[in-house]
């Protein structure tokens, strides 16, 4: 259900952890959407693309928060008790879908970590979406323990001392911890409350360059429309500096792929927007914060089942450079987690011509070693990326049938 919010959102708000703990249920519950829509995410209950859901969160004169269409005496949303209007990013917890979950770390600007209260804490994928949080440079957490319906007091204490005593020494050391039952709308003025207090709108400038990294990309057509009848293709993510306004030219990088003979090669592309939304609103202009769409004449075709997600949009010849090589300073983590019982492994150093997994924003590629020398690496990519130097990057090694988080860079 799509709702008119009485603005773009400002900022976006991550939800993060082991599958099945309760991610999806809890975005339902504080905007009304059920953000597992594709066919195969609702035949296997899990989260396999990225979710969104755009809220607003309102505070009564008596101090009470509440989400839109959801006032404590049951009545409208009252205009002067807003406070905010938030996206959330509902992350996959699967350990196979790792990938998913950095990219949606890379447009998150505080997260909420899930924890269930009725299994034992930590759970593989917890530890790995914390460190993952820790590599996107995401500090401002919530830590959520949610289903303390399905447990007694005595499982509720334990399990919040569990909770605490991994998050010792962490970057959520200090987060406070929430218990909810996201089923059951238990404590969600609570958690309202504890992210308006923890996690901050960032200060943004909108005289920057205008940036906006590519998470989804429709064809928003029915199957058998008239040719006259047909829409250009939507482009869905996050704007992360400067504005854009409708009529803007805009430039697509890396682009689309070009066979010609046997070389392959990458061709930006270039056209304008026609039309953009932002919390349910046509908007005239969208700037940095929150999630929202933009409207193209592009054929559909190219748009797609998410064929230009990990692609970055700016305006006319305003692109960051595309690379088909990088080299980018390496952190390499102690130890990955989620290998078989969860348990930690030594992180062994990168080798030449080894495959890496590299994520830079919303953009997966794959990367060969080329050269390691004094703590820069040289990797060779698979899929050209577009980003500027300084751009973070995560690396995952493939090991048995998935890949392990193993650490992060910055482009040199």
């Amino acid at each position: 259900m799509v709702r008119n919010l009485p603005s773009q959102p400002v900022v976006n708000i991550g939800l993060v952890g082991h599958v099945d703990h309760g991610k999806t249920t809890l975005t339902q519950a504080l905007s009304g959407i059920w953000t597992d829509t594709h066919s195969e995410e609702r035949k296997r209950g899990i989260s396999i693309k990225l979710g969104y859901a755009d809220t607003a969160f309102y505070k009564t004169k008596d101090g009470q928060f509440y989400p839109t269409g959801r006032r404590p005496d049951g009545g409208d949303d009252v205009e002067k008790e807003l406070q905010r209007v938030v996206s959330f990013v509902d992350a996959p917890g699967h350990e196979t879908l790792m990938a998913i979950m950095i990219t949606g770390a890379s447009i998150m600007d505080g997260a909420m970590l899930m924890i269930a209260a009725n299994e034992e804490c930590p759970q593989p994928q917890t530890k790995e979406h914390l460190m993952a949080l820790e590599i996107a440079g995401i500090s401002n957490i919530v830590v959520v323990q949610n289903k303390i319906d399905l447990v007694t007091k005595e499982r509720a204490l334990e399990s919040y001392a569990e909770i605490k005593e991994f998050l010792n020494g962490t970057i959520a050391e200090q987060a406070p911890v929430i218990p909810v039952s996201a089923h059951h709308d238990v404590n969600l003025d609570i958690l309202i409350a504890a992210i308006e207090g923890f996690i901050p709108t960032p200060n943004r400038d909108d005289d920057e360059r205008a940036l906006m990294h590519v998470a989804r990309s429709f064809d928003i057509n029915r199957p058998g429309s008239r040719p006259k009848n047909l829409k250009g293709g939507v482009l869905g993510g996050s704007i992360v500096g400067g504005t854009f306004s409708v009529g803007d030219e805009i430039s697509i990088g890396p682009g689309r792929r070009i066979e010609d003979g046997n070389k392959t090669r990458w061709e930006t592309i270039h056209t304008n927007v026609i039309s953009m939304q932002g919390g349910g609103n046509a908007l005239t202009d969208m700037h940095a914060g929150g999630l929202c769409g933009m409207a193209t004449p592009l054929d559909p075709i190219i748009t797609t089942s998410d064929n230009l997600s990990g692609q970055v949009i700016a305006k006319k010849n305003d692109l960051p450079e595309v690379h088909d090589t990088i080299d980018v300073k390496i952190n390499l983590m102690k130890n990955m987690v989620g290998g078989e019982g969860g348990e930690a492994e030594i992180v062994q150093p990168l080798r030449g011509n080894e495959m890496l997994m590299v994520n830079v924003a919303t953009a997966t590629s794959v990367g060969i070693v080329s050269k390691a020398d004094k703590g820069v690496t040289t990797l060779d990519l698979r899929l050209p990326i577009c980003a500027d130097a300084g751009s973070r990057v995560s690396l995952s090694r493939r090991v048995g049938t998935r890949w392990r988080l193993i650490g992060y860079g910055t482009i040199c």
